[in-house]
């Protein structure tokens, strides 16, 4: 049975998961790394911030139109309600194209298919929800399995960004690997399994 998958709007308590996912190494370094002074990183909040946020702060970063750039963020979740991870599309409205990040945050269910299922839902939201034209991802040469999926998927290589990231005293190349509207639509003539189940106003 394929590893199907929701993102879904996030909640305070998935917030709180993830700050707790990001204290193991592994976790972080899979997801956007570690800062030049090697605190986890994480782009658009601070998990641990917001935690205790109020809804003003809550709403400036899950539901601010105006955030440029502006970043949709969705809680991953199985069919059957476990939360085990986000999805991020940082979007350019003004190229038509969107940033892909993803995190299972939960490792048991590593390599058994979410990923996948999360990047073909958000692949779905950019170019049918919000008739953009480009999904992209920028990958550390050291996730293997990140650029074996995105290459499974069919994302292609477009260009290297070198020494772009600091991991294990050491600076690594990263890729960036992308995808087109058209190249979505070949790949998926029937559609996809998993989707985004609610977000906010599209941009189109």
């Amino acid at each position: 049975m394929p590893a199907l998958v929701e993102l879904r709007p996030v909640v305070r308590n998935d917030v709180k998961r993830l700050a707790e996912w990001l204290e193991d190494a592994e976790v972080a370094d899979a997801w956007f790394g570690r800062y030049t002074y090697g605190d986890a990183a994480h782009l658009g909040y601070e998990p641990k911030d917001m935690v205790n946020a109020n809804d003003d702060q809550w709403d400036e970063v899950f539901h601010d139109p105006h955030h440029e750039p502006h970043r949709d963020i969705f809680s991953i979740y199985t069919l059957s309600g476990e939360h085990i991870g986000e999805g991020q599309l940082s979007i350019d409205e003004a190229l038509g194209d969107a940033q892909i990040s993803v995190l299972i945050g939960q490792k048991t269910l590593w390599h058994h298919g979410y990923g996948t299922s999360s990047v073909i839902a958000m692949l779905e939201h950019i170019f049918e929800h919000l008739g953009l034209h480009r999904a992209w991802v920028d990958v550390p040469e050291y996730n293997t399995s990140a650029r074996a999926m995105f290459e499974h998927i069919g994302f292609q290589h477009e260009g290297t960004l070198r020494q772009s990231r600091p991991h294990d005293g050491a600076r690594h190349n990263s890729v960036i690997m992308g995808m087109l509207v058209n190249e979505y639509a070949a790949a998926f003539p029937d559609g996809v399994q998993s989707h985004v189940t609610s977000w906010d106003a599209p941009i189109v």
